[in-house]
C-alpha cells in the first residue's frame, strides 16, 4: 500500500522549500513529500531572479509584502549566516531624477517609515557621496537591503527539510489532484501519491494547480518577462550599491534599476513585457496552449484598457536597445550602448483578477485539505521564511 503522507507540498522553488522546513520544524514527526517537476530546486522564479534581500518600503502598510519583507529581510540575512551562505548588507538608493518625481518619492519615504524601516532622505550631494556616478535630484538611502543567490538558499531549505527525514521528489510533475473525503490525491508522471494535505506553491503553475483541485481563486497567473543587460567588468565600478529609480505607484512593477549580484556581476533591468510562454525566458518562446489562456481572459484586456501606454513603452525597451539604454541613462549618464551585453531574463508570475486588477499582495487561498499559495511574486524570496512560518500556521489551524 503506497505512503499516506501527512503533507505533500507541490513546488520546488524557494517558498515551497521553505515552507516544507517550516512544516518539519512545526511536525518533527510528520511525513513531509515535496514534489517538483525539473531536475533541481528553484528553476524557475527563485532561480531566475535579481537576488536582492528587499527592505519593504514599497508596501501597503499592513500587507503581507510589507510585513513579510521587513521580518524575512532579518530572517534571510540571519539564516544565511548561520549556514554560511554568501551574503551582503549592501545598502541601495532610490533616486528621484526629474522634479516631479520629488513628491513620489516623499510619498514612498513616509510609506517606509509607516512600514517601521530606518531609512534616510539624502540631498544630491549625499547621494554622490554614496554613488558618485548617479544623477539625482534627491534619493532615499535604504541600508538594510543586500544581495545573495536565492538558488543556494533554496537548496540549502531542501537539505534540511532531507535531514528532517522530509521525502523530496525531483523530475515529478503532477497531473491531476483529487480532495477527497480526509486526503488529497496526487497524480504525478512518477506514480500517485496520497496525503491528508496538500500545499500548491507552483509559481507559474499555482492558478492551474488549484483549479485541477478544484479551486476557485478569481485570478489568472499572467507570465511576466523581465529582460536585463549586464555591465561589462570594466564599467562595473560605475555601481556601488544597488540604484533605484522612483516606481510608477500605479504600475506594479519597479522600472529599470541597477544590481550588484553576489559574483560581482552588475545587472541592469529588467523591462516587464508579457511572455507569450509560463516559462519563455526567451523572446521567441511561445507556448500556444499559455498564449491561448491568456489572450481568451477577460482580465487581460481590461488591464490592457488601463495600461496600453506602458506596455507599447515596455515592449519597445525590449526590442529597442537603444531605447533600454536611455532609461538606464537616465539614473547614470555615463552608461553607453556598448557598456551592456544581453544578459539572462527571468519571469514573473503575477496574479490578474478578471475585473483586469493585478494582485498587489501574496495572495493564499485555502481549500478543503489543501492550501493554495496563488501569488508570490517579488518579494517572495525575501519573504520566503515568513511565507512559510505563515502557511504551516495556517495549515495547523486547518488540521488540528
Amino acid at each position: 500500500m503506497a505512503t499516506m503522507y501527512d503533507f505533500a507540498i507541490v513546488g520546488g522553488g524557494i517558498v515551497g522549500l521553505s515552507t516544507g522546513m517550516a512544516l518539519t520544524e512545526r511536525f518533527p514527526n510528520a511525513r513531509i513529500l515535496v514534489l517538483e517537476k525539473e531536475a533541481s530546486w528553484a528553476e524557475h522564479q527563485t532561480g531566475h531572479n535579481s537576488g536582492v534581500i528587499h527592505s519593504g518600503i514599497y508596501y501597503k502598510p499592513g500587507s503581507f509584502k510589507a510585513r513579510f519583507a521587513r521580518e524575512g529581510s532579518r530572517s534571510m540575512t540571519e539564516f544565511c549566516q548561520k549556514h554560511g551562505i554568501k551574503h551582503e548588507i549592501c545598502g541601495k538608493v532610490i533616486v528621484a531624477t526629474k522634479q516631479e518625481e520629488l513628491p513620489l518619492l516623499d510619498n514612498l519615504y513616509e510609506r517606509g517609515l509607516q512600514n517601521e524601516l530606518a531609512i534616510k532622505k539624502i540631498t544630491a550631494e549625499e547621494l554622490k557621496e554614496i554613488e558618485p556616478h548617479v544623477n539625482g535630484l534627491a534619493a532615499i538611502h535604504v541600508p538594510m537591503a543586500g544581495i545573495v543567490n536565492y538558488k543556494q538558499v533554496a537548496e540549502k531549505f531542501a537539505e534540511i527539510i532531507e535531514q528532517n527525514g522530509g521525502d523530496l521528489r525531483l523530475n515529478t510533475r503532477v497531473e491531476r489532484t483529487l480532495e477527497k473525503g480526509d486526503s488529497v490525491e496526487i497524480e504525478t508522471t512518477q506514480g500517485t501519491f496520497q496525503a491528508r494535505f496538500m500545499i500548491n506553491c507552483a509559481g507559474l503553475h499555482s492558478d492551474r494547480v488549484a483549479k485541477k483541485t478544484g479551486i476557485k481563486t478569481d485570478v489568472k497567473i499572467l507570465p511576466f518577462r523581465g529582460e536585463y543587460y549586464e555591465l561589462k567588468p570594466e564599467k562595473r565600478y560605475l555601481v556601488k550599491h544597488l540604484i533605484y529609480p522612483v516606481p510608477n505607484p500605479a504600475f506594479p512593477f519597479l522600472g529599470v534599476h541597477y544590481t550588484r549580484m553576489i559574483d560581482g556581476r552588475v545587472d541592469a533591468g529588467p523591462n516587464a513585457v508579457l511572455s507569450f510562454k509560463r516559462e519563455g525566458y526567451k523572446k521567441t518562446d511561445i507556448n500556444l496552449k499559455d498564449l491561448a489562456e491568456a489572450l481568451s481572459y477577460a482580465g487581460l484586456w481590461k488591464m490592457a484598457g488601463k495600461f496600453w501606454k506602458e506596455a507599447i513603452h515596455e515592449y519597445a525597451r525590449s526590442f529597442s536597445k537603444a531605447r533600454f539604454v536611455k532609461s538606464l541613462q537616465e539614473l547614470i549618464p555615463e552608461i553607453q550602448a556598448d557598456d551592456l551585453i544581453p544578459t539572462h531574463a527571468g519571469v514573473r508570475a503575477q496574479a490578474l483578477k478578471s475585473d483586469g486588477s493585478l494582485v498587489d499582495d501574496f495572495y493564499i487561498v485555502p481549500g478543503k485539505n489543501s492550501i493554495h499559495v496563488c501569488n508570490a511574486p517579488s518579494p517572495a524570496a525575501t519573504a520566503s521564511i515568513q511565507i512559510g512560518k505563515y502557511v504551516a500556521e495556517r495549515v495547523q489551524e486547518k488540521v488540528n
